[in-house]
């Protein structure tokens, strides 16, 4: 009590107070690890009591200790001066009051359609060949307008991820406009704090860092799944594509760890279309975080037809078909979409008939209706091959054991981009070697 009183009383700096404690203080068991994950029993209950001079029956709390914990008076006081005190302040400022309301209650803005939309044509329109965590940043700078409640950051990559927009404003002590928080080296520490944040309400956290340090906040990450909150992650440098920096900051199992988790939304876009589909998907999944795995490389863009940008939003689709009923499909996310779909456009012009499936984000796609399913995936084509440059055992669940994919099963090594690619067979001739083995 006396160090609690002096770490209080010393504003200028934190204190840290070390306790040295009792495991299992008062039990026979106390002081051993038998204390920490097994129940004392009933003889061990009995002697801790005695032990503690506590003589009431096992869960029974005596009334004057009750009464003295019950906080029920006191909250209930508080809870009317502050309804007293907004309803005032409802008076006064009835739009800043109903923008509260709204944001609290985590409806998003009355001019959010045309803002998504904005966002939307604006991918459609540009055709821009960019790297797709430029088009985050694109997407980001439409949305921030749109969404005052959006609070970014980064651990310490800001100008690496993308988070940053014209609009970002960094939190700085003694005021209240910031909208941008630097975090530091410390994934997990950040995404707790959007979480956090995201839990209080009002706002809708969202920070970057390379995929590969996802790991450091996956704690965090899964916390957010199991609680149904909407926080989303940028996670950028999403492949092998890194190139230089090796294979520590080269992800390989990250995504396919992140897929298998519960209740989590990860988009892995193919172009600038796709990513600006995935924030949308993102901001308007009020019980379920999202993870956008983005790449450091440029990304051609892709023509799609009116009902192919709408089916973005399925998580899978047909991206490039053939004529009549496919032979085989070429499943592919990210940077290898344009693999698939040069392979297909070969396959087709040697007579066979090739479909290319894009797939940025399976969870919502596994959540279409059957039919949705069956005229992406027909079950009857059994010849399918998935590419992605990461763990490939995911995607068994969609090539089944017929069928081949190509993906990660090492780790990556130290070299520019292009050359990894070469070098671990993401290439159009080594899709098309496995694709006509699967079609022999």
């Amino acid at each position: 009590d006396k160090a609690l009183a002096e770490a209080r009383a010393d504003i200028s700096r934190p204190s840290l107070i070390i306790c040295h404690t009792h495991i299992g203080f008062g039990s026979p068991k106390a002081d051993s690890a038998a204390s920490h994950g097994a129940p004392l029993g009933e003889s061990a209950s009995d002697a801790t009591r005695r032990a503690l001079d506590w003589h009431e029956p096992p869960f029974a709390i005596p009334q004057d200790i009750y009464a003295a914990w019950d906080a029920r008076p006191a909250g209930q006081a508080a809870e009317a001066a502050w309804n007293e005190m907004f309803a005032a302040y409802r008076q006064a400022n009835p739009e800043l009051a109903a923008e509260f309301l709204r944001r609290m209650a985590g409806d998003l803005p009355a001019g959010w359609a045309a803002a998504a939309r904005a966002m939307l044509d604006d991918a459609v329109a540009g055709a821009e060949s960019l790297a797709t965590r430029v088009a985050s940043q694109k997407a980001l700078e439409h949305l921030a307008d749109a969404l005052p409640e959006l609070v970014g950051g980064a651990a310490d990559l800001s100008s690496s991820v993308g988070t940053l927009t014209s609009r970002s404003e960094h939190l700085k002590p003694g005021t209240y406009t910031g909208n941008y928080i630097s975090y530091g080296v410390r994934e997990f520490g950040m995404s707790t704090i959007m979480n956090g944040l995201a839990l209080h309400g009002g706002f809708i956290p969202y920070a970057g860092t390379f995929m590969a340090f996802s790991d450091q906040a996956k704690n965090a990450v899964r916390l957010a799944a199991i609680m149904g909150l909407r926080v989303v992650w940028a996670f950028t440098h999403d492949s092998i594509g890194v190139g230089e920096d090796g294979p520590t900051h080269q992800p390989v199992e990250q995504v396919s760890t992140l897929r298998l988790t519960p209740n989590l939304h990860l988009w892995r876009p193919c172009d600038t279309l796709e990513t600006a589909v995935a924030w949308q998907s993102a901001l308007e999944s009020r019980e379920a975080p999202t993870c956008l795995s983005l790449s450091r490389q440029k990304l051609a863009f892709f023509e799609r037809d009116a009902a192919q940008v709408a089916a973005v939003a399925r998580g899978g689709y047909v991206l490039r078909d053939c004529q009549g009923a496919p032979e085989i499909i070429l499943l592919a996310t990210g940077s290898e979409v344009a693999l698939a779909v040069e392979a297909a456009e070969q396959l087709n012009a040697e007579g066979r008939r090739a479909r290319v499936v894009s797939m940025p984000c399976a969870e919502i796609f596994d959540a279409q209706d059957a039919a949705w399913k069956e005229s992406v995936l027909p079950a009857a084509v059994r010849c399918r091959l998935a590419v992605e440059a990461a763990s490939p055992d995911y995607w068994y669940k969609y090539v089944g054991l017929d069928g081949d994919v190509l993906g990660m099963n090492s780790f990556g090594a130290s070299a520019p981009g292009s050359v990894m690619f070469e070098r671990f067979g993401f290439t159009v001739a080594h899709v098309l070697e496995k694709a006509r083995a699967l079609l022999k």
